[in-house]
């Protein structure tokens, strides 16, 4: 978890074709309900499990692709939104049946670029007419899983899942990685302020500790009241990794030989549209009075008074730009509507989130013509130091 998040596996079909039936016989134990009236499964439930052959994943059960009722509508569109943060999607057709439904989401699986497998299920009751659906494989260049929940055992399933998830979902690519060396020492400002969870560290920095350590560096781990005071008494170190949020205290300590950046300037390098943040984040100097921001953030979380999102970074933006502007919030992965209606969207560290979720949400402002940036590049921006902390990333 430290490392990374694991591979997203979505689970797509019509009511009762035995979606949940297949999650239970992938998983070796009863995590999800198994009946026969349709409709079981309602709004998209993910499940961190292990998959014997594959290892820790996510897996999504989705709700019925076939549900017209009107509630029903609503969960379809859930379902296909589900297709944007998936690594790789299991497609369950069952009785030879499969028409619009099924055509209209493996379209969705090609327009994000989603690998599948299509499994019929239920063939202890009825075999899979494979001439009838020769010309409809080849068209879609897939091959169908034979398989019955109640009698086989999901070997082939989880050889196909093996071949058709990315190799990007497995890597474990490094955060520093290209950028540090064995041996070398890396300082990381971890601020203890009102935002810090009681007890332990936020994911960016516990994931950039064990980095620095896989490394083969030596990793410093200190508040910013004490960075002086290393600096006053130790050799200076190779890199230092700070908290974007006292970017402007850490700045005027370290010494301008020794290099500089933040927690979520190296996760938008990990993770997010990287070469986009950085020609996006000058255009905050563009904002006109009555302009909208979009803040995108990629968790939900408890609001306090210092709150980067929403009252730090918008504080800043104001008094940086001088300009009335306006601001819209988006937690989780909740829909992005009227994007045109945006100057510019500022997406956060995205540490909970995948590389796949990220590029997805901010893809629909690139393909807008919409600037974007990220909270860390947009903070050392306007604190005149963009150049300085991204340096490090430029080759």
């Amino acid at each position: 978890m430290a490392k990374d998040l694991k591979p997203h596996i979505g689970i797509f079909g019509r009511m009762n074709n035995g979606k949940s039936s297949i999650i239970n016989k992938l998983t070796g134990q009863p995590m999800a309900i198994v009946s026969d009236q349709a409709g079981t499964t309602t709004d998209p439930v993910k499940k961190a499990i292990e998959i014997f052959g594959i290892g820790p994943v996510v897996l999504i059960d989705t709700a019925g692709i076939d549900d017209m009722s009107e509630l029903g509508k609503q969960r379809v569109e859930k379902t296909y939104q589900t297709t944007k943060e998936i690594d790789c999607a299991i497609l369950v057709i069952a009785g030879n049946v499969f028409g619009d439904p099924e055509r209209k989401l493996i379209e969705e699986f090609r327009k994000h670029e989603t690998p599948f497998i299509v499994v019929h299920n239920k063939s202890d009751i009825e075999k899979l007419e494979k001439n009838e659906f020769k010309a409809l494989f080849e068209e879609y260049n897939v091959n169908t899983i034979e398989f019955s929940a109640l009698q086989d055992e999901p070997t082939a399933i989880v050889e196909a899942l093996k071949h058709a998830i990315p190799e990007s979902a497995f890597k474990r690519p490094s955060l520093l990685g290209g950028i540090i060396k064995p041996g070398q020492t890396i300082v990381l400002v971890t601020p203890i302020d009102d935002e810090a969870p009681e007890g332990r560290m936020i994911l960016p920095q516990v994931m950039a500790i064990r980095d620095v350590l896989d490394n083969d560096c030596i990793c410093v781990v200190l508040k910013e009241t004490a960075l002086q005071q290393y600096f006053d008494n130790n050799p200076k170190p190779a890199l230092v990794v700070t908290d974007s949020q006292v970017f402007g205290l850490v700045n005027k300590i370290v010494p301008h030989d020794v290099q500089l950046t933040s927690f979520s300037i190296i996760l938008a390098r990990l993770r997010g549209d990287f070469e986009n943040y950085l020609k996006g984040t000058p255009h905050l100097s563009n904002l006109k009075d009555g302009d909208k921001i979009l803040m995108l953030e990629s968790c939900t979380h408890e609001i306090s008074c210092g709150d980067i999102g929403r009252v730090k970074l918008p504080n800043l933006i104001r008094k940086f730009t001088g300009k009335n502007v306006e601001f819209t919030y988006l937690s989780g992965l909740t829909p992005i509507e009227n994007i045109g209606q945006y100057a510019i969207a500022i997406q956060c560290g995205g540490c909970v989130a995948t590389h796949k979720q990220l590029i997805n949400r901010t893809n629909q402002a690139v393909e807008h013509g919409i600037p974007i940036t990220n909270y860390g590049m947009a903070i050392a921006y306007m604190n005149g130091i963009f150049e300085r902390v991204t340096r490090v990333f430029i080759r």
